[in-house]
């Protein structure tokens, strides 16, 4: 998902963000808001900043945002509430998630910082980093003298505080995530769902593939027979967004035994194409099985049967492909059907069952991670700040932030409990549209007690559960915390890897040439320095596991 730029033509794309989003954190007087007399007991967060502050108060925040999200998160009904009921104004610099990193990195180049990257998805390296050299503050006190929603989750689940806690003993940035599901049964355990067109499978006489044979000749039969009947050599007979957090082609490697895991959202962003089995932590994209599905599933690139357009679109580019007036979609990789082709054409596309000695993917990571805010050492105001983020952590607040606001998202049952209302029609590409994100915990004991599963949550496990469970792995790599001198040899070899082995991945997929390029490939992982790499995962994983014990 990472696009290949130039620095100087990254600096021009990023200069415009640079001046926007930083002015040292001050307000605009300069000065220290003054509190008003009487707190608003907002979410019972006790706030002892005395919200609404007397003096309106700037924050400026910097912030990743989906491609179907606005640009100015103060269009947020959420934000916009915030504002009126604490007197705090936030001028937000927004950048698509695509981008994101890149230009997250420029600002922290050029030492102009915001008042505090929100939803930050910092790296492990950087938080320590940073911590470490004053860029970002360290947030312990400020978490237990000024964020009492926080502090009551840490001291009911210490298991997610340990999770944000470096091994230096300071916290540097919020957590953040959704606890649905446990262990492989967890709600992200398989983020690629495989949809297939059954109209277009009945249209020609064919049933739903057993096979990754059979689901082949249906691609070529997409492709050549006019399947939607409109004359027109229009069909995509596949279609996946290359090296996303969803919808990646890797899940189809585990055809040939080998699963692929290109990316893990939040910060977890160590684990790529790492998989474990036997407590032994290894590198996919070294293995025979890898390499014969490269060479296998070029030739469908060959012979026309998958959607080029997968290595370059974004996700709101891909997202229209199943929305077009004629349906032209044949299959797809994705997290749930509904946001690509919408509600309308949800019973057109069942799951796709995996083949025959599949292995299916156990995504690596944890549904809860530290990729939530951090604060600058430019942020004047830190306390605010920490007590404005802290009505984010507030349980029924937090699911306002995850998903949108009670009116817009939700509604409340006869027992309290919020439940997505009933005139959503698509609700991914919907919630992209209403929900903040980057904030707040939703644990599981929150889905019993302040917030309903969405219904497609709910079919979602019970998919995962009955239909990929019995082919997963039976092992993947979690949410470690390395040391700092572990995050050092990351952080030498790990982008210069990652960035070579995506790089022939895709060109292997497209042009072809594993067999000729194989063994120069691992050469060159080897010169990179792989076998380290794989110690410093192995070495972590195996402290990880005494740690369970």
């Amino acid at each position: 998902m990472y696009r290949k730029m130039s620095m100087i033509l990254g600096t021009v794309l990023c200069a415009s963000v640079i001046m926007t989003a930083c002015s040292g954190g001050n307000n605009a007087s300069g000065n220290t808001p003054a509190a008003s007399s009487t707190a608003t007991d907002s979410g019972g967060s006790g706030d002892s900043a005395g919200f609404p502050l007397k003096e309106k108060l700037t924050l400026k925040a910097v912030a990743k945002r989906p491609a179907l999200a606005p640009s100015d998160f103060n269009d947020f009904e959420l934000v916009k509430r915030l504002e009126s009921e604490t007197n705090v104004h936030v001028e937000w610099t927004t950048i698509v998630d695509t981008d994101y990193d890149q230009k997250k990195n420029l600002l922290l180049a050029s030492g102009t910082l915001p008042d505090m990257f929100y939803g930050a998805a910092f790296t492990d390296t950087e938080l320590l980093h940073y911590g470490q050299d004053g860029t970002i503050i360290p947030l312990n006190d400020l978490i237990d003298k000024h964020m009492p929603n926080l502090k009551a989750l840490f001291e009911k689940r210490p298991d997610i505080k340990a999770l944000v806690t470096a091994p230096d003993g300071n916290i540097y940035s919020l957590p953040v995530g959704e606890e649905l599901g446990s262990g492989q049964e967890d709600i992200g355990a398989n983020p690629d769902f495989l949809y297939i067109n059954a109209d277009w499978l009945k249209n020609l006489g064919l049933e739903m593939p057993k096979t990754l044979e059979e689901y082949h000749n249906i691609l070529k039969a997409f492709k050549d027979k006019d399947p939607n009947k409109n004359g027109k050599k229009d069909e995509i007979p596949l279609s996946f967004i290359n090296a996303y957090w969803t919808g990646d082609i890797g899940y189809l490697l585990g055809a040939f035994g080998e699963s692929d895991k290109t990316y893990q959202p939040g910060n977890n962003t160590y684990s790529e194409h790492l998989n474990v089995k036997d407590g032994k932590v290894y590198y996919a994209a070294l293995q025979p099985g890898y390499k014969e599905a490269i060479k296998y599933f070029h030739t469908w690139f060959e012979e026309g049967l998958v959607d080029i357009e997968s290595f370059t679109h974004n996700d709101a580019q891909y997202l229209a492909k199943g929305k077009t007036e004629d349906e032209t979609l044949g299959s797809f990789l994705w997290w749930d059907r509904t946001d690509v082709v919408g509600g309308e054409r949800d019973d057109h596309y069942p799951i796709v069952p995996p083949f025959k000695d599949m292995v299916v993917k156990w995504n690596n990571g944890s549904a809860i991670n530290r990729g939530g805010t951090v604060i600058t050492e430019a942020n004047k105001n830190p306390e605010v700040t920490a007590e404005w983020l802290d009505k984010l952590y507030e349980p029924v607040t937090a699911a306002e932030v995850h998903w949108g606001p009670i009116g817009t998202w939700f509604e409340k049952d006869a027992s309290g409990l919020l439940v997505q209302k009933k005139d959503i029609e698509n609700p991914g590409e919907f919630r992209r549209t209403v929900a903040l994100g980057g904030a707040g915990v939703i644990t599981g004991e929150d889905f019993e007690k302040i917030v309903a599963p969405e219904p497609r949550a709910k079919q979602r496990m019970d998919d995962i559960k009955n239909i990929f469970v019995p082919q997963m792995e039976k092992e993947h790599f979690p949410l470690i915390f390395f040391t700092d001198q572990e995050l050092q040899t990351i952080d030498r070899l790990k982008p210069e890897i990652q960035t070579y082995t995506n790089k022939m991945r895709a060109q292997w997929l497209m042009d072809g040439g594993v067999d000729e390029g194989w063994d120069k490939y691992n050469a060159d992982l080897k010169k990179m320095g792989i076998e380290d790499l794989m110690k410093v995962y192995q070495d972590g994983y195996d402290r990880y596991l005494k740690a369970q014990k």
